[in-house]
């Protein structure tokens, strides 16, 4: 699956309920999964439980982006475009900071 499809998907799936919800709620939930993924890698959880915490932050970073009529596939390929956006090298060359 593509991520314009998936993002298409979270809006036929969820799109009146996070419009009901609105954004700042739906952040919430977002920044809420972050925080589970992180539980989850610091409890050791197994790699099935973490693929989950992932999928449920790309679901819910698509469910903002369709609140803000943001195409993430465009966006992402925008800003990559297959380097660094900072260094423009591929690997990164930042330094680490």
């Amino acid at each position: 699956m593509q991520m314009r499809e998936f993002q298409q998907l979270m809006k036929e799936l969820y799109g009146k309920r996070d419009s009901k919800r609105g954004i700042e709620r739906t952040l919430l939930w977002l920044g809420s999964e972050v925080g589970e993924l992180f539980d989850a890698y610091q409890k050791g959880l197994p790699k099935e439980q973490v693929m989950e915490e992932i999928a449920d932050i790309i679901a819910w970073t698509c469910s903002v982006a369709n609140l803000l009529d943001v195409d993430v596939e465009e966006a992402c390929q925008k800003k990559y475009q297959a380097h660094c956006p900072r260094c423009k090298a591929k690997p990164c060359h930042c330094p680490f900071t």
